[in-house]
């Protein structure tokens, strides 16, 4: 999709109505994320993300399972600023190296902590069955300290993570320089 598709917006030139939220965006991260200024094309999409996002951050899932849930939908869905993002959410959460490189990578071995690959697998799970997981696949989440509770929230992650990688991936938003250390290397041609 060619860069001029969508606008790098700033709060000057963005809709009105998207115009609070990217202030708001702004003052959290010091800066405001390119991603932002081209979603804010749509103030409905903008919003909407970042209301559903923080509502997954409260839920009872623990912060590198969340992590976790969301480098799966962010590889799955190819979202190079989301991984870029969330490669330095789990650095600065203190995650092991070895599970951040599994998380980027899309291994097919399972990941370092049997937990977490507990909620990577049950993802999946989720996302390959449009929710009509087995009895077995509840069950091994739930074998893992994870609760029906859990099992829904990580369709409201699955839901939010989707609704961000779609959009990133549609306007092409561009890694920050921010977050540039943590970006996935290009592909090769």
């Amino acid at each position: 999709m060619p860069a001029h598709a969508f606008p790098d917006h700033t709060l000057e030139s963005a809709p009105v109505a998207a115009r609070r939220t990217m202030e708001a965006v702004a003052d959290k991260q010091g800066y405001l994320p390119a991603a932002v200024g081209r979603l804010a094309t749509s103030p409905q999409l903008l919003d909407g993300f970042l209301k559903i996002s923080a509502i997954f951050e409260s839920t009872t899932l623990d912060p590198l399972s969340r992590e976790v849930l969301i480098m799966t939908i962010a590889t799955g869905n190819s979202c190079h600023v989301c991984v870029a993002m969330h490669t330095a959410k789990l650095t600065a959460l203190g995650a092991d190296a070895d599970l951040v490189a599994a998380l980027r990578e899309e291994k097919p071995l399972p990941l370092p902590d049997e937990r977490l690959e507990a909620v990577r697998q049950f993802t999946l799970a989720v996302i390959a069955t449009t929710g009509a997981v087995d009895d077995d696949t509840l069950q091994a989440f739930l074998a893992h300290g994870y609760t029906r509770r859990n099992a829904l929230e990580v369709v409201l992650g699955i839901g939010a993570y989707t609704i961000s990688t779609l959009a990133n991936r549609m306007t092409d938003a561009p890694v920050d320089p921010q977050l540039a250390a943590f970006a996935p290397a290009p592909a090769p041609m």
